[in-house]
């Protein structure tokens, strides 16, 4: 990740084609030191591409990854058929709650 933000740093900066001593140079500013195969594996990759068309592309198919928040929104059929149950099971949680709160002071009060 770190060769890839140095070279989009490099084409946000202006530099269309970056090579290896730019990015390199961008990484020695903040102290990385570069691996020349990675860094080499990386340009090679992105050789003749661009950039924007990379991020267009990539955001594309980010698009269609599913994310943790949506759980609830694709269930919205399930839920009408399935949440009483669950409805039914959290005040039998809520009973167990209370009694483990009543053995916690084991029988005495504060002022006993």
């Amino acid at each position: 990740m770190k060769y890839l933000a140095a070279y989009l740093l490099l084409g946000l900066g202006g530099n269309t084609s970056p090579s290896a001593s730019d990015v390199k140079k961008v990484l020695d500013s903040v102290g990385i030191e570069a691996d020349k195969d990675r860094l080499n594996s990386l340009l090679s990759e992105l050789k003749g591409k661009d950039i924007n068309e990379l991020i267009k592309e990539g955001s594309s198919k980010l698009a269609s990854v599913p994310s943790g928040g949506a759980g609830g929104a694709s269930s919205g059929g399930a839920a009408a058929g399935g949440a009483a149950p669950a409805a039914e099971a959290a005040p039998a949680e809520e009973k167990e709650e209370e009694k483990e709160e009543s053995d916690e002071d084991m029988g005495f009060g504060l002022f006993d």
